[in-house]
């Protein structure tokens, strides 16, 4: 019976969760499976997937990024007044990220040399962002963009139904679940979610970890605002609104603990796969935004309460199959 123990923790149970909607969606729900369908479910959660990236480190690390989508508004806002000035695409793609590491860093200088809370400098940037997107562009919008960049928005690759725009989330998403479990600095971002005092005072450079987490957030951020722009060929300021939290409910959903030092990005994963499986479903089912979010949010909570139950489940078993000679059992959030 103990090799099994695998199979209690939440994101094998999430992963269970997924693929069962996933194959009622494609039984009972007409044009689920076909492709031009999946692939705009999968462009429409490019974004999200990508912000998500970051927000998981940072969640871990004990803090939170709120102002993730104004900094995605205000790069698509600046790409766009670059592009119109007459700047080569290359060129302001470069200063775009460049700006958002420099969101992302000013952040990061709030929360890591000035001791803020993140939660309160986020929340300020998050109105501060987008209301610098408003002073630079007004209530006007920027259309008009090279083909390279429209193109990359709504083609697909090759024949297959998926688009260029999750591509880098695909790129990224490895390097951060490498990052975060394989690696010296990973194991320090957990150390800091799970005891800030005592990883300062076992050596790790908490100050300098938490600046160029929010570094990362920010540049991420950047490539979010690129993506949504070749998307909807449209750059303006109102881009992206709540989209924070839509990113911060698939993080809790997919186990990573709201206090840090717990949660791993394949969790995650699956909560971004079933989000969009029932935000697609939904909408086949001419299901508006609104009712779509009160779903979202019943699922967040559900899940919530499952997951501490099965917590609960596993520390009773957990000393059974340590009996039985099984060292490697993990509790559900690790």
């Amino acid at each position: 019976m103990k090799r099994f123990g695998w199979l209690i923790s939440w994101e094998s149970f999430l992963g269970l969760i997924t693929i069962g909607v996933g194959i009622y969606a494609v039984v009972f729900v007409p044009g689920f499976a076909s492709s031009f369908n999946i692939s705009q479910a999968a462009a429409g959660m490019s974004e999200k997937a990508l912000i998500v990236l970051p927000m998981v480190t940072l969640i871990i690390a004990r803090e939170i990024d709120l102002s993730v989508a104004s900094m995605l508004a205000l790069t698509s806002v600046v790409l766009g007044m670059l592009i119109q000035a007459g700047m080569p695409l290359f060129a302001a793609i470069v200063t775009v990220l460049l700006f958002g590491a420099i969101l992302g860093a000013f952040n990061g200088a709030m929360v890591a040399w000035l001791g803020l809370p993140s939660l309160v400098v986020t929340l300020g940037t998050l109105a501060m962002y987008r209301g610098i997107g408003y002073i630079l562009i007004g209530s006007r919008s920027v259309n008009q963009f090279p083909d390279a960049l429209t193109n990359f928005g709504i083609d697909n690759v090759g024949e297959t139904p998926l688009p260029w725009t999750i591509v880098p989330f695909l790129a990224l998403a490895p390097l951060f679940a490498i990052g975060l479990q394989r690696t010296p600095v990973g194991r320090r971002i957990y150390a800091i979610g799970g005891n800030p005092d005592a990883a300062l005072y076992s050596g790790v450079k908490t100050r300098k970890i938490r600046f160029w987490l929010f570094v990362l957030s920010g540049l991420v951020c950047a490539i979010a605002g690129i993506v949504f722009t070749a998307r909807l060929s449209n750059a303006r300021a109102n881009n992206a609104v709540g989209f924070e939290l839509d990113v911060i409910t698939i993080v809790l959903l997919g186990g990573i603990n709201v206090f840090g030092g717990r949660g791993r990005l394949i969790g995650v994963l699956w909560a971004l796969s079933l989000i969009a499986i029932v935000r697609n479903v939904l909408g086949l089912s001419r299901i508006g935004g609104d009712a779509q979010g009160t779903v979202i949010g019943l699922i967040l909570i559900i899940s919530l309460l499952l997951s501490n139950s099965a917590s609960l489940v596993v520390d009773r078993l957990k000393p059974f199959y340590l009996r039985s000679g099984d060292q490697k059992l993990r509790a559900p959030e690790q």
